[in-house]
């Protein structure tokens, strides 16, 4: 399947949450917790890239993080004591960044195939 003319942008997402291969959607991402496969086992998509691609994995987790935290610690800034607030919130800023990894890289590539397909050859 070609990736030109068939990637939408929801189905990128779709594909990111559900930790597939980008192009195809089939295969699986990571082998590990935290070890990716070297290429897609269903359409050898190659999915190493040159040093520092993934940094942008690290601004969506990054920017996740940060608007939950954000949405959830304002609203109870003044109704709770900032000694009960900064445990769990502490707890979910080490927790969930590491929970989110897979799926932020897997979102990562799949945005930037679905951008690059977009640029004509």
């Amino acid at each position: 399947m070609g990736i030109a003319g068939k990637m939408t942008v929801w189905r990128t997402v779709g594909r990111g949450l559900g930790l597939r291969g980008p192009s195809c959607g089939e295969g699986r991402l990571f082998k590990g917790f935290f070890r990716m496969e070297v290429a897609c086992p269903s359409c050898g998509l190659d999915f190493r890239r040159e040093s520092g691609y993934y940094v942008g994995a690290m601004y969506i987790n990054y920017g996740l993080t940060a608007t939950i935290m954000l949405a959830v610690g304002i609203p109870l800034v003044d109704r709770v004591p900032m000694a009960t607030l900064s445990w769990p919130l502490g707890a979910f800023a080490v927790v969930f960044p590491l929970w989110f990894f897979r799926y932020s890289r897997s979102l990562w590539l799949g945005i930037d195939l679905y951008i690059t397909s977009l640029i004509p050859k």
